[in-house]
C-alpha cells in the first residue's frame, strides 16, 4: 500500500541494482571505533536545552564527546556517530559532509552518515542554524560549532583508521525505576486497545550492540534507550553529558582500566531513542513550595507552572544524575556479556531523502488524506515541562487563545487563516514558519534517512518523537520492511539526528496540546507523515532504490548573527601571573573528601582546550613522576570559572576533585591550564601547580565528606588585589 501511494505520487526513485551479499560469511563486518572532544566554550556561553537565559555556563564537571561506529559490509558502509549534545542541526551535519568530502572524497555522504544528539542539556548553545533557537544563546557562537564539527569529523576519521574485521550482537532488555512519562494526560489520549498492548507508559526497552573483532577484542558498544538527559536542572551551569554521558563514562572506565576518559580503545555510547515524553526524574512532579502533586491536565501549583518541578531519584541534582546514568549503565553491562545476543548477519543498506516537511501529504487508508503545515509553536510551548517550567501565566494544555498574547505574537506575525486551521487546535503563539527576519527561524526542509546492517534497523529521527509516536512509528517500519520479506529486524529510532525539528506527538496526543504537541512544530500529522515517509525509505533501501534527493537544506553560515561579546583581555592582580595559585588544597586530605585549589586563571573562552583539559589531578609515582589520574572530563572533578571584575578582566578558576573511596594513598597536585588574552599581542597559554598534599584512606569512623583548602595569604588581601583597591 505505502509503495502504491508513494508510486502514485511520483517519489519512488530509480533501481540502482540489487542487494545481494557477495561475503562468504554475511556475519563478517568491517567495524571501526573513534572517540573525541566536542565540548566547546567552557564559560560564557548560555546552554542548549532549557532555553534559559540566566543558565550561562561557568565551568566543566564533564567533557563531552562524539562516539563513532563504522558497519561495513566490504560493499557499503554506514556510519552512526552518538555526541553528547543537545541535539543534531543541519549546519552542523553539512559542516562535517564538507570536512569528510574534503578527506575521502565520495565514500561518507548524507546518505550513510548518521549523526545523532544524547539530549543533554548541559552543554554550549549557539550551533543550530536557525534563528528560534538561537535567541538565549544571543546568536550563533562560531566557538560552539567549530569544537562540534572538528570533535565529530576526528571520531569518525579514528573509526576508520581503525576498522577491523569483525562481529556484531544484538540483544535486548527492560530497565524499570528509570523513566517516568512527564505528560501522562496526553498518552491517556490515545486510544485504550492501544495503550492496553503495553505496560508501560513509556518504553523500557534498552536494545544494545555488541562490536568484538574477528580476533576476540572488544571493540565498542552502543544502546538506545529512551529518557531525558535532565537529570541535572536548569539551574546547572557546568558542562556536564548528564545521565547517558556519565553511563558512557562508567562503560568505558570498566573496559579501559587505567585509561582516562575519552582516551581509552574501547568506545561506548549511550544513544537516544523516542524521549519526547520521558523524563529522569522518577520522583514525579510536585510544587516545591507546598509538597503536593501538581494538578495533572495542567502541571501547574495554584495555576502557575514554575512551582511544579519534578526531581529525581537523588538528594540534588548531581546524585540524580549519578543513579539514573548508574541504571543505565548496569542494565547495559548486563545485555553487554548476554550469552543469549543474536549474532547480527546480512547487508549494510541505506537510504536517505531531504524533503519539505512543511507541505508534505500523508495518505491514509481509505483514500483520505492529511497535510503537514509550517512551522508554528503553540502556547503551551511557552509553560515548558516539569523537568524545566517555562515563565508568565502559559501553562501546558492550553487549547485556546489569549488576546494579549496572540497580539504579543502578531507584533513578529500573524498567523494566515489557514495556518491557524492547519495547526487546530493548537493556538499558535509564534508563527515561527512565516518569519524569515532576519533569517528563517525554523526549518523546513528535513534529513529522513534509514540504515540497515543485518536485523538491525537504524531509524535517525529529526525531533523528540513521544513514547507512543515512536512505537507506531517502530511497527510501520516493520511491517513494511515484512511486507517485503524482510523478518526477525530490530528497529531503533535514533532521536535527535540530522537536523532538530523539536517534538513529534500522535495525532490524539496532539488534541490536548500538553507542551510536547505544542512543540510539534507541522502540525496534527507529522508522526503519520514521518511513517509515511520512512516506509517509503525501508522499501526503497530493500530494492536497491536510490530515492531522489529531494531539496537541498540552506546554509545560513553567512547569515548568522552574533551578538554575544568575546574576550576583550584578562588582567592579572598586581603581583601576581596567571596561574598563580590563589588558595592550595590542605596538605592532608582522607577519601571522600573534597580537595581544592585556586588559580588566578583567563578566561575559558581564549581557547576551547579541545582535547586536552583545564585541569590535573597527578599522582607522584615511586619514581618521583607525575601521573595523571584526572582531567576535567572525569565525574570526580570540577572545574569552575568565575569572573571577579569585568572591568580589571580578573577571574579565578576553582578546581575541585571528590576523592574517589578507591583512591591509593599517596602524594597528589593539582594543576590548572588555560590561556589568557592581552589586549593588544594575543593570546598565551599559562600554567599553575599547586603544593602536593597527602590523600590516605578515611579510617571507618570517617564517613562525611568535607572541603578543605589553605589560602596561600589572607583572602582580604588577595580579593582586594583582584578588584584593584
Amino acid at each position: 500500500m505505502w509503495r502504491w501511494l508513494l508510486a502514485a505520487a511520483g517519489v519512488v526513485g530509480t533501481v540502482m541494482g540489487g542487494v545481494a551479499d557477495p561475503r562468504p560469511d554475511p556475519s563478517l563486518y568491517n567495524i571501526g571505533v573513534g572517540i573525541h572532544d566536542v565540548t566547546g566554550p567552557a564559560a560564557g556561553v548560555n546552554m542548549m536545552g532549557y532555553a534559559n537565559p540566566a543558565q550561562v555556563n561557568s565551568g566543566i564537571h564533564m567533557r563531552l564527546f562524539s562516539r563513532a561506529f563504522i558497519l561495513d559490509d566490504t560493499q557499503r558502509r554506514v556510519v552512526f556517530v552518538s555526541v553528547d549534545c543537545g541535539m543534531m542541526a543541519s549546519i552542523l551535519k553539512i559542516k562535517v559532509m564538507e570536512r569528510l568530502a574534503a578527506e575521502y572524497g565520495e565514500l561518507y555522504r548524507h546518505q550513510n552518515v548518521i549523526l545523532s544528539g544524547t539530549h543533554t542539556h548541559s552543554g554550549p548553545a549557539g550551533y543550530l542554524q536557525f534563528l528560534l533557537f538561537e535567541i538565549t544563546s544571543l546568536g550563533f557562537i562560531k566557538d560552539t560549532l567549530d569544537a562540534m564539527v572538528e570533535g565529530i569529523f576526528q571520531s569518525i576519521k579514528q573509526a576508520h583508521e581503525s576498522m577491523v574485521p569483525g562481529y556484531l550482537y544484538l540483544s535486548s532488555g527492560q530497565l524499570l525505576n528509570t523513566s517516568i512519562n512527564r505528560s501522562p494526560t496526553g498518552y491517556l489520549n490515545n486510544p485504550e486497545e492501544e495503550r492496553n498492548k503495553y505496560q508501560h507508559n513509556t518504553d523500557k526497552t534498552m536494545t544494545l550492540l555488541r562490536l568484538v573483532a574477528q580476533d576476540g577484542t572488544h571493540l565498542g558498544m552502543v544502546n538506545w534507550y529512551a529518557v531525558h538527559p535532565t537529570s541535572m536542572n536548569n539551574t546547572n551551569t557546568l558542562v556536564s553529558g548528564d545521565n547517558k554521558g556519565y553511563a558512557s563514562q562508567l562503560f568505558e572506565e570498566a573496559m579501559n582500566p587505567g585509561a582516562l576518559p575519552g582516551q581509552g580503545k574501547f568506545v561506548a555510547a549511550f544513544a537516544q531513542a523516542n524521549c519526547g515524553d520521558v523524563s529522569p526524574n522518577i520522583q514525579g512532579p510536585k510544587c516545591i513550595d507546598t509538597g503536593l502533586p501538581c494538578d495533572l491536565a495542567t502541571s501547574t501549583c495554584d495555576g502557575r507552572v514554575k512551582n511544579c518541578i519534578a526531581f529525581g531519584p537523588g538528594k540534588d541534582m548531581v546524585e540524580s544524575t549519578r543513579i539514573i546514568g548508574t541504571n543505565q549503565f548496569q542494565k547495559a553491562w548486563e545485555l553487554y556479556h548476554d550469552p543469549a545476543a543474536v549474532k547480527v548477519s546480512g547487508p549494510v543498506q541505506f537510504a536517505q531523502q531531504f524533503i519539505d516537511m512543511s507541505n508534505y501529504t500523508v495518505h491514509f487508508e481509505g483514500g483520505a488524506t492529511g497535510k503537514t503545515c509550517v512551522p508554528a509553536l503553540g502556547y503551551s510551548f511557552a509553560a515548558g515541562t516539569i523537568d524545566g517550567p517555562g515563565a508568565f501565566d502559559f501553562t501546558q494544555g492550553t487549547t485556546e487563545g489569549n488576546p494579549f498574547w496572540n497580539m504579543v505574537g502578531g507584533l513578529l506575525h500573524t498567523p494566515s487563516q489557514d495556518q491557524v486551521d492547519c495547526h487546530a487546535p493548537k493556538p499558535i503563539l509564534l508563527d515561527t514558519g512565516e518569519i524569515n527576519v532576519p533569517y528563517a527561524w525554523h526549518p523546513r526542509i528535513i534529513d529522513t534517512q534509514v540504515g540497515r546492517v543485518g536485523q538491525l534497523i537504524i531509524l535517525p529521527v529529526p525531533g523528540e518523537f513521544t513514547t507512543m509516536c515512536g512505537r507506531r512509528f517502530r511497527d510501520q517500519v516493520s511491517e513494511t520492511l515484512s511486507a517485503e520479506g524482510v523478518e526477525g529486524t530490530v528497529p531503533v529510532i535514533a532521536g535527535l539526528s540530522n537536523v532538530y525539528t523539536h517534538y513529534v506527538t500522535t495525532w490524539e496526543e496532539y488534541q490536548v496540546q500538553r507542551y510536547e504537541a505544542a512543540s510539534t512544530i507541522y502540525g496534527p500529522h507529522t508522526c503519520s507523515a514521518y511513517m509515511q515517509q520512512y516506509s517509503y525509505l525501508a522499501t526503497a533501501m530493500l530494492q536497491g532504490e536510490t530515492p531522489p534527493p529531494g531539496p537541498s537544506p540552506p546554509d545560513l553560515s553567512d547569515s548568522m548573527i552574533t551578538m554575544l561579546p568575546g574576550v576583550v583581555y584578562d588582567g592579572a592582580p598586581p603581583g601576581s601571573t596567571f596561574g598563580d595559585v590563589v588558595a592550595q588544597p590542605y596538605p592532608l586530605a582522607y577519601t571522600g573528601e573534597t580537595v581544592t585549589a585556586k588559580f588566578v586563571s583567563g578566561h575559558p573562552r581564549n581557547d576551547v582546550q579541545l582535547g586536552g583539559s583545564f585541569l590535573t589531578v597527578e599522582r607522584q609515582n615511586e619514581t618521583g613522576h607525575w601521573q595523571v589520574v584526572a582531567t576535567d572530563a572525569s565525574w570526580q572533578t570540577r572545574f569552575i570559572w568565575d569572573r571577579v571584575s569585568s572591568l580589571l578582566g580578573t577571574s579565578v578558576a576553582s578546581v575541585k576533585w571528590d576523592i574517589p573511596a578507591d583512591t591509593p594513598d599517596g602524594t597528589y597536585r593539582i594543576t590548572h591550564s588555560g590561556h589568557h588574552k592581552t589586549l593588544f599581542r594575543g593570546v598565551f597559554p599559562y600554567h599553575g601547580v599547586s603544593h602536593p598534599f597527602k590523600v590516605v584512606t578515611a579510617p571507618a569512623e570517617e564517613g562525611n565528606k568535607v572541603e578543605r583548602e589553605v589560602d596561600v595569604s589572607s583572602s582580604q588581601s588577595w580579593w582586594s588585589k583582584m578588584f584593584g583597591a
